[in-house]
């Protein structure tokens, strides 16, 4: 532990398997030859997030199971690399992998190892509390074990924010997650009825805030029982990969709520974050820094790609 830190990202470690392809979905051939190239790199949601709050200025520590394996040491070097401090027990079954095939539009198809986790996973209960009791927020992965440290987090008393990614709304899994968390990200891909869903999330959890992006269509914002639609920014450079906007959004909204920002200036820093980390290939770990992220802010808002407010 290095003191105080401002936020503690829990889970989402892992390593990916980049491969660029001509087209998704991915017509079936006896085999492709890949011109990119094969890379693997340390980075899943977790990752991404920590990176992206460490870039910001915060100060971050990430827990999570990692293997005593080439991957673990990828994601060790990724911390070291960016001075996050990391809390690292030991995963017998391997570090979290996955491969993710990026189109030459950006979206990605990503496909989890899950040989990687098992049912009674867990991290150690005087860990989690005694990490959460420094950090002044955590962040909390839907990955395994994150689910069982809920009740720990939520008696420490520190807020709490999940990202639920592409959520049908339905899926079970991820409605503990959903009702305890303060801070609920979710991508709206997903779902039939955006709104009646982060309605229903704010209504039957803790949630007074609840953000629903979009992609190039922006993002809805309910905060105080109002929603409001943040226009989506225009990308500083050529789309090339979809991987980590989220991600990125979601460190820098909490950047915004941890500097005491209204949550209609956190969503437009997220969706800043957003748009520059769709202009880094897949290949590479980099996220937007506090200057370049509070100058575009300053900036009047501008259009998305294709032109919409």
């Amino acid at each position: 532990m290095t003191g105080r830190p401002d936020v503690l990202v829990l889970g989402g470690a892992g390593v990916d398997t980049i491969i660029q392809v001509p087209e998704l979905p991915l017509p079936y051939a006896d085999s492709y030859m890949i011109d990119s190239g094969i890379r693997t790199r340390a980075g899943q949601t977790g990752d991404f997030v920590a990176l992206g709050l460490a870039a910001l200025g915060l100060d971050v520590h990430h827990l999570d199971l990692l293997g005593d394996d080439p991957e673990g040491d990828l994601v060790r070097a990724l911390h070291r690399e960016h001075g996050i401090a990391l809390t690292a027990p030991a995963q017998p079954l391997g570090t979290k992998r996955a491969v993710n095939l990026v189109g030459p539009d950006g979206r990605r198809l990503s496909l989890y190892d899950t040989s990687r986790t098992r049912a009674g996973d867990r991290f150690p209960e005087a860990t989690v509390r005694a990490l959460a009791a420094a950090a002044r927020h955590v962040h909390v992965t839907i990955t395994q074990p994150c689910a069982e440290t809920l009740p720990l987090l939520r008696e420490a008393g520190v807020p709490l924010s999940t990202d639920l990614h592409d959520w049908d709304g339905e899926n079970p899994y991820h409605e503990p997650f959903a009702y305890a968390a303060d801070v609920v990200f979710l991508s709206a891909a997903a779902l039939a009825h955006p709104e009646r869903t982060m309605r229903r999330v704010a209504e039957r959890g803790r949630a007074g805030t609840v953000v629903a992006t979009a992609g190039a269509r922006g993002a809805c914002l309910l905060a105080g029982g109002e929603l409001t639609r943040i226009p989506a920014t225009a990308p500083p450079a050529p789309v090339v990969d979809s991987n980590g906007a989220g991600d990125a959004f979601a460190a820098a909204f909490l950047f915004g709520r941890l500097s005491g920002e209204p949550p209609e200036v956190c969503a437009r820093y997220g969706a800043i974050a957003g748009a520059h980390a769709c202009t880094v290939p897949a290949s590479r770990t980099e996220a937007i820094d506090r200057d370049e992220l509070l100058e575009r802010a300053a900036e009047p808002s501008r259009q998305d790609s294709a032109g919409r407010p």
